[in-house]
């Protein structure tokens, strides 16, 4: 689904907590956090506008007008369940500072992301039958899904339309919230609809490009237009946040098997991993696959031999040859926009470190 190893369930705090959290990894997990070695810079940028990025949120929130208040209530309730392992954000105060030299106009876009991220993550939720804050009693089924509507759509665009830029700008960033939109949902109902028997490694980054790539693209791009680039490095930034998506994601699909949570495997998601196992496998072999695939929700015996295939020679020396070809294309792009040496090296650094293999 989502790029679920961006966030975690709970009531914990946000802000420069969170940054905290996300240096030293969450809940114990197995050593492959992204956060190692100079990749910590994005941490600790995040972690020095973490309070004004929640005090864009809270503003936003409010403007949503004293008539409001349960609404701003539930929505309230969700940004605390919903909590980032990752300081994704950051990647928006990263393009700002890249092109300007001054990461601090795009707090607005950093806050547009973590909204965004909390709604999707929680949409994720539903698909996967994970209702915990539903279940916990936080809030209701119905005021969750109302609250996620408004907090990864009518939130974003009131930051949006509340910036004092001029009105091409505006609209710019408005026309990049909405071809996300249409992009994710269009990942989203690909990967729902995936079936083992079909995958390929081809089509499963075309998926990753949509569910997780689009919402990346969003946000390199609005950091990039906001910060008065012109439309060619504009794209090349939305290209470069796309093949990020990918790459967070293949990331994501290697710590989930790590973690033990085994989710893509529970909710019968076609990774890319499978689609590695999968290619280029004798009939006996691919049907094998297939065949686990489908019994691994019910099936803790098969997830675990499943596991085992996944991991394979064979399988993660494809894996590992398509994960460097998505980073080098992404260097590549960096390499050929240039911009402010105190931010380049953070950018390719974060590049760098989600492109391991970890398997």
């Amino acid at each position: 689904m989502t790029s679920s190893g961006d966030h975690i369930g709970g009531d914990h705090r946000r802000g420069a907590a969170a940054a905290e959290r996300a240096a030293r990894g969450v809940r114990d997990r197995p050593g492959t956090g992204i956060a190692a070695g100079n990749a910590n810079a994005y941490v600790d940028l995040h972690q020095k506008f973490a309070a004004d990025i929640d005090a864009e949120v809270d503003s936003a929130l409010e403007g949503l007008g004293p008539s409001s208040s349960e609404l701003r209530t539930a929505v309230a309730g969700l940004l605390r369940h919903q909590t980032f392992t990752y300081p994704l954000s950051a990647l928006a105060l990263l393009v700002h500072g890249a092109e300007t030299g001054d990461p601090g106009p795009a707090v607005p876009i950093a806050a547009v992301h973590d909204l965004w991220w909390t709604s999707a993550c929680y949409l994720d939720d539903i698909a996967d039958g994970n209702t915990s804050i539903v279940a916990g009693g936080a809030l209701g089924a119905h005021e969750a899904l109302l609250a996620s509507v408004v907090t990864g759509h009518v939130l974003p665009l009131r930051i949006l339309r509340s910036l004092p830029v001029p009105e091409p700008v505006r609209g710019a960033l408005t026309d990049e919230a909405l071809r996300c939109a249409a992009a994710a949902a269009e990942g989203q109902l690909a990967d729902l609809g995936g079936e083992a028997g079909r995958a390929t490694r081809e089509v499963v980054a075309e998926v990753y490009r949509g569910k997780s790539g689009a919402p990346f693209a969003m946000i390199t791009a609005m950091a990039a237009t906001l910060s008065g680039a012109d439309a060619e490095r504009v794209d090349r930034w939305r290209e470069f946040g796309s093949v990020f998506g990918i790459l967070w994601q293949l990331f994501n699909d290697q710590e989930d098997l790590l973690s033990g949570r085994d989710e893509d495997l529970r909710n019968g998601t076609v990774t890319y991993l499978l689609a590695c196992a999968l290619d280029g496998a004798a009939p006996e072999h691919s049907d094998r696959i297939t065949a686990l695939h489908a019994a691994a929700p019910d099936s803790a015996a098969a997830r675990t031999t499943l596991t085992g295939l996944l991991r394979a020679p064979a399988a993660l020396d494809r894996f590992r040859h398509d994960i460097h070809g998505f980073r080098d294309h992404a260097l590549r792009i960096l390499t050929g926009l240039g911009g402010d040496p105190e931010f380049l090296p953070p950018l390719t650094d974060l590049v760098t470190s989600s492109s391991r293999v970890l398997l």
